[in-house]
């Protein structure tokens, strides 16, 4: 099985779903279960019991639930959907966007 090629605070498209077309950044990348969690995409209602030693209200709060990295499309630096492919530059190994062929830059936090 080939190693995930999305990474943490890419941009991605949602592909698939009931969130088709959304775009967001990757909060987190839970590589086991092949899923990503994206900001503002796959929004579900968890109810909250209110606990006063950790300072939580309670009620009803939306959070992101993770997607399938399938559902997911990287966007690259001009803006387009495209897939990711890895080549060498030098002796680094560096992300590419197979539409453009541009490298993907690596985003800091």
């Amino acid at each position: 099985m080939a190693g995930i090629k999305i990474k943490r605070n890419d941009t991605v498209e949602v592909i698939a779903g009931k969130d088709k077309g959304k775009r967001g950044k990757v909060i987190r990348v839970i590589a086991d279960r092949n899923r990503v969690l994206v900001e503002r995409v796959m929004m579900i209602k968890k109810h909250l019991k209110p606990n006063p030693q950790r300072n939580i209200q309670g009620g009803i709060a939306e959070q992101e639930s993770p997607i399938h990295i399938s559902n997911v499309m990287l966007v690259d630096g001009e803006g387009n959907k495209t897939r990711v492919g890895t080549r060498l530059e030098g002796d680094k190994k560096v992300r590419f966007s197979k539409a453009s062929g541009n490298n993907i830059p690596e985003k800091k936090k």
